[in-house]
């Protein structure tokens, strides 16, 4: 497909995108979120807080009284951050260094929770990308994006629900993508681990309604981040990606945070995105994802995060 196509399919996504997004009324949800009261102040155990999405999440909650436990694997980079958010907003962050995608360090953050008398938000925020087909990428990566995405996200939560159940109030924010509703050659794994996220939130939500937790699967488009500084993305440059199509990581955590008020599971962030999965489930849906889809794999650009 040739740069002018591209484009053109870009354009015709955004286009029905905008008209979908104008009938839902987006903007009378966002005001409707905006102020609503967010959860009473305890611990926030963040994982990826080390930069991104979840640096944000721990500088904005930092600011709301929260005490914060950040999950990592750059342990003198998180300790740097839980010593500024401490010293900053009179808080206790503590840092506690460990790689998800190790079965061990799951177990042992299961047991950190399990002994955490106070947990009131888990933001499940950890993640990364591979770059290249299915059949090229190693098996073994495969499966650690698994159990970085699902099977950490999967125990975390199973550790962190009895006591906010018990407690009568919490809240679970399980960090998606909104490639879970655009499936494309040369992010197979990776959306599929997202979907999983998506449904997994929308069962537990389900079965937690009228206790007084939340669960929430935040769903961001491409967001301003240190993801696309790996070797794997060595060759991949952000000028490819429409300026309007980036946000940034505050955003994104301001609209995740302001729906917990409300019932919403899925959460998209931006009304461009908002737009574009709003019309992936039209009519015009199936011209829509196919749009998305070519000019994904065009710019070969797996994860948005």
């Amino acid at each position: 497909m040739t740069s002018k196509q591209g484009r053109l399919l870009y354009a015709t996504a955004i286009a029905g995108a905008a008209t979908v997004a104008g009938v839902a009324g987006l903007r009378a949800w966002r005001q409707a979120t905006a102020d609503r009261e967010l959860l009473p102040r305890g611990r926030a155990m963040i994982t990826g807080a080390s930069s991104g999405i979840g640096e944000a999440f721990a500088r904005r909650l930092a600011a709301e009284g929260f005490d914060l436990t950040l999950v990592a694997r750059r342990e003198e980079r998180l300790r740097a951050l839980a010593d500024e958010l401490s010293a900053a907003h009179a808080i206790r962050a503590e840092a506690l260094a460990a790689d998800l995608g190790r079965p061990e360090e799951i177990a042992r953050l299961v047991e950190a929770i399990r002994a955490l008398p106070d947990l009131t938000l888990l933001i499940n925020n950890a993640g990364f990308g591979t770059h290249g087909d299915f059949a090229e990428v190693a098996l073994e990566r495969h499966l650690e994006m698994m159990r970085v995405h699902n099977e950490a996200t999967v125990a975390l939560s199973w550790a962190a629900l009895p006591g906010m159940i018990a407690r009568g109030g919490g809240a679970i924010i399980n960090v998606s993508s909104v490639a879970s509703f655009f499936p494309s050659g040369g992010g197979s794994i990776y959306s599929a681990t997202k979907v999983f996220l998506n449904n997994f939130s929308e069962a537990l939500a389900a079965e937690v309604n009228g206790s007084g937790v939340r669960v929430q699967a935040l769903c961001p488009g491409f967001t301003y981040s240190e993801f696309h500084d790996t070797a794997e993305y060595q060759a991949f440059d952000r000028k490819t990606i429409p300026d309007k199509l980036w946000m940034s990581a505050e955003a994104v955590v301001d609209e995740s945070l302001a729906a917990l008020g409300s019932d919403k599971v899925i959460v998209v962030p931006g009304r461009v995105y908002q737009g574009m999965v709003l019309a992936a489930q039209s009519p015009l849906g199936g011209t829509i994802r196919s749009a998305a889809r070519a000019v994904r794999r065009r710019w070969h650009v797996v994860r948005d995060l």
